[in-house]
């Protein structure tokens, strides 16, 4: 069965996100989300839209309309910007945490980007934004060059067919136009439920779920530990345990094994 992908133009409506000389992000991401996801159609992916016009929803909904869909994997487009304009050029893809499938997409649509012109400034781990870690599914999110940098936006513009397939390749590259629903025997799932700098308030959490009945580890990711819940074989199992969880206060998020 084909996976199914979301596809998330950043901003929005009233949300204009970075702007620069009456150039808006928004407009930008939602140009580019529209030519990716129409290539995805193409090959036969199922592609699941957060906007496909100028409204503004929460980082928040975009995420439970993500979760409502049953998608196997969610990519957000976004141009980046900066303090002051032409100081940074070359696009980077932000995760949660650098580990399984969402490393993997990342570095793959950054690898193609970078064959197209840009600057490869690699993969940023970001716990703090929504769409990332509340999404039950692998995420990420591509900051496609810098709106204030006029080399950059010259590049979006003079490329932007080749941007956008560069970035339908970089997912196919990894997702293969399979599912990650079907729990087949290569995909295990986890829930995590922490992601520390410090070991000892991992350890604490990992203590806490234990002595709740849970089966948990801890998992070294970059610099960070990650607490993790269970191995799962099919992402519905999961995603019954993440919901378990969130009913006991976890800040939740699965994970591939």
């Amino acid at each position: 069965m084909a996976a199914t992908i979301v596809i998330d133009a950043g901003h929005g409506g009233s949300d204009g996100g970075a702007v620069y000389n009456g150039r808006l992000e928004k407009d930008d991401n939602l140009r580019l989300a529209l030519a990716v996801g129409n290539l995805l159609e193409q090959e036969g992916y199922n592609v699941v839209y957060t906007r496909t016009e100028d409204v503004f929803d929460s980082p928040g909904e975009k995420a439970r309309i993500a979760n409502r869909s049953g998608a196997d994997y969610f990519v957000s487009f976004h141009r980046n910007s900066s303090p002051y304009p032409n100081t940074y050029s070359g696009v980077e893809t932000l995760v949660y945490s650098d580990s399984g499938v969402r490393g993997e997409l990342a570095r793959s649509v950054n690898a193609e980007l970078e064959r197209v012109g840009f600057n490869n400034l690699g993969v940023k781990e970001r716990t703090n934004l929504t769409v990332l870690k509340r999404t039950d599914m692998p995420a990420i999110l591509i900051e496609a060059g810098f709106l204030n940098t006029e080399a950059d936006n010259q590049t979006f513009d003079n490329n932007f067919n080749s941007i956008a397939r560069a970035i339908a390749t970089g997912i196919e590259n990894v997702v293969g136009g399979t599912s990650n629903s079907g729990g087949s025997e290569s995909n295990r799932y986890r829930v995590q439920t922490g992601l520390f700098r410090r070991y000892g308030n991992a350890q604490f959490m990992l203590q806490g779920l234990i002595e709740k009945g849970y089966e948990a580890e801890i998992v070294e990711s970059g610099e960070y530990f990650a607490v993790q819940v269970g191995n799962y074989s099919s992402l519905e199992e999961a995603r019954n345990a993440q919901t378990q969880l969130r009913n006991q206060g976890y800040e939740t998020l699965v994970v591939t094994a």
